[in-house]
């Protein structure tokens, strides 16, 4: 019954689709009216509009001529010179149908989804016109500052030739730059920057002349699905010095750490080679004790990794991991971990010593790193009635100091062992000029100026051996999806969102519009391969590049991870074919390689969000 009534009426994008048209072919009437007007009769429309919205007009009433006058100054500026990062381009683009009904999507306080390159970009200048004709300023926001100030000075000669104010929000502007360029029409800037200027304006800002955001109208957000949902629980953080620091305390336990990490990769070595025997000799349940020992102890040894490429040795260690969990073998699992000097949350990223690594971190005072039971020391202190007031006050103190002395010393061994075992060089963070900047893990991108936070960040600086910053305290946060829901309007633009439709309307209250292209689609779209290793996938990925390279084709390879991109690469260059490794590093020129990522035989290597937004011209 369902499939008749979608056969017969359509589905509610279809009929969306249908609303769209009649108001389509109104805007290119109006158009081809303003076609014979001077050019001073154009731009006195941006003045009339916003007399008339003055006056009780809403921007609805005012849809139609408004994407009109912005499709005519398309048309006018063809052939026209744009300054843009540097480069002089020659703008040659007015709106097609399809990028009109995309506008009114924007404005409807929908998701266009549209795909790649149908022109997402010059989409948000209409409903960014018409809504910034109200005076309260628009938000558009991208994903990078590249794109922010690309976007700005390449839609803003279309905005300034209409009479409005362009600006872009920049990663080291002054607070007075920042006020300037929200004071603007329409301000570009991606979503950190529009988070932290929050942040600071409530919770830095003493008076009303120092805050420089002026509100939150309406934001056009850019690859919103990668922003409002794969972001969307990331935590925007200022922080500042905290009261106390411990530098020198992880320089001092930083050789002990070494040293005992260096014991427990021993250990884990011989583990593994045991493991190896017990498999081959058929003793499948020792081999699992092992494996279990490992991967408890170092989840992240290169042995153990090769190991378990081999799907029967995973499922040995799937099972035993499973079993440890159960009640029976709980005592079992406590005793396995005991023989380590520490054990490692992968997941959690999280690590702790056992008795043993506590023995061997000192071996004179083994209670050194084992906390006392506070609770039992105070009450034995209030029991005691032999004891005056002043002195028991004054124990009481010493017990407290002594406690948090050697808790603070055992968070320090926690985060060194962390910083050793789990995060690696060049994969969660990379040193540069004598500093430790960290690397999204979902972008590959460096966050220059974030600090992991609990004294981890002095732990990774301690084992780089780099100048060890003064430890932060949390100040002020608020995650992107709270900070976006605080916009009156609020619409996005992708090329995949209708997978996402139920999160964006239970979350965000928005509904997604599936924009058809302009002309039929040639691309073939074919079925994914599943491969039961890595190591199979990855050489199949080598081979179909390899034969893709031969015939002249250009190949753009993306990864999910910087760790990816690099183990293709190296797989590459043992294939001796030449390529560009692309890990979002510098977005001004990531973009300009990935534009000419479509010429003959180029092999382009990069993770998902690298170069993202531009547009790549085959041949």
């Amino acid at each position: 019954m369902q499939w008749l009534l979608k056969k017969i009426i359509g589905t509610k994008n279809d009929r969306d689709l249908r609303l769209a048209r009649p108001l389509v072919q109104r805007i290119n009437e109006l158009e081809l009216e303003l076609q014979k007007m001077s050019e001073a009769e154009l731009k006195a429309k941006t003045p009339e509009f916003r007399d008339r919205l003055a006056k009780g007009a809403t921007t609805d009433d005012l849809l139609c001529e408004a994407f009109a006058v912005v499709k005519n100054a398309c048309r006018r500026l063809c052939g026209t010179q744009a300054h843009v990062c540097g480069h002089d381009l020659v703008w040659e683009m007015v709106p097609f149908d399809v990028q009109l009904v995309g506008g009114m999507a924007l404005h409807q306080r929908k998701i266009a989804e549209m795909a790649t390159g149908e022109g997402k970009t010059l989409v948000a200048t209409m409903p960014a016109y018409l809504n910034a004709l109200t005076g309260r300023g628009v938000h558009v926001v991208t994903v990078n500052d590249y794109l922010a100030r690309r976007d700005s000075e390449w839609m803003g000669h279309v905005f300034k030739y209409l009479g409005l104010t362009v600006g872009c929000i920049q990663n080291q502007m002054e607070p007075s730059e920042r006020r300037a360029m929200y004071a603007c029409d329409i301000t570009y800037g991606t979503n950190a920057e529009f988070g932290f200027d929050y942040l600071r304006d409530m919770g830095m800002a003493y008076r009303f002349e120092d805050m420089v955001q002026r509100g939150h109208f309406f934001a056009i957000v850019d690859e919103i699905d990668s922003i409002l949902i794969d972001e969307a629980r990331t935590p925007l953080i200022i922080s500042g010095p905290a009261p106390h620091s411990g530098q020198q305390q992880f320089l001092d336990l930083k050789p002990h750490v070494e040293r005992l990490v260096r014991r427990q990769r021993d250990l884990c070595n011989k583990l593994v080679q045991e493991a190896k025997d017990h498999i081959d000799r058929g003793e499948e349940e020792d081999a699992q004790l092992k494996l279990y020992q490992v991967s408890q102890g170092m989840p992240k040894h290169p042995q153990l990794a090769r190991l378990l490429e081999e799907p029967a040795h995973r499922k040995l260690l799937e099972k035993i991991d499973n079993a440890m969990l159960t009640d029976m073998r709980k005592e079992q699992a406590r005793a396995l971990r005991e023989e380590l000097y520490f054990t490692i949350d992968e997941k959690g990223h999280d690590a702790s010593l056992t008795e043993k690594g506590c023995e061997a971190l000192s071996p004179n005072d083994p209670d050194a790193y084992v906390l006392p039971d506070l609770v039992a020391q105070l009450s034995e202190l209030d029991g005691d009635k032999t004891m005056e007031e002043q002195k028991k006050f004054e124990k009481r103190q010493e017990v407290q100091s002594r406690y948090a002395e050697k808790n603070e010393r055992i968070h320090a061994v926690d985060q060194l062992i962390r910083a050793f075992s789990v995060y690696e060089r060049d994969v969660q963070y990379v040193v540069q000029e004598n500093q430790v900047i960290i690397v999204d893990e979902y972008t590959g991108r460096l966050m220059p100026g974030r600090r992991w936070s609990d004294g981890l960040h002095q732990a990774v600086e301690a084992k780089e051996g780099v100048k060890i910053e003064r430890e932060t305290q949390t100040l002020a946060t608020i995650t992107i999806q709270n900070y976006f829901r605080m916009y009156e309007k609020l619409s996005g633009m992708t090329g995949t969102a209708e997978t996402e439709a139920d999160e964006f309307h239970q979350i965000y209250k928005l509904d997604v519009m599936v924009i058809p292209t302009n002309r039929p689609v040639r691309r073939v779209d074919t079925n994914d391969l599943i491969y039961k290793t890595k190591r199979e996938k990855f050489n199949a990925a080598i081979e179909e590049i390899t034969q893709c390279h031969q015939r002249g084709q250009p190949v753009l390879v993306g990864t999910i991870s910087v760790e990816s991109s690099e183990l293709i690469s190296r797989m590459l260059r043992r294939q001796n074919i030449p390529h560009n490794v692309l890990n979002a590093k510098n977005h001004a020129r990531e973009a300009e390689i990935v534009s000419l990522a479509g010429q003959k035989g180029t092999v382009t290597i990069a993770t998902n969000m690298a170069g993202r937004g531009t547009d790549i011209k085959l041949g």
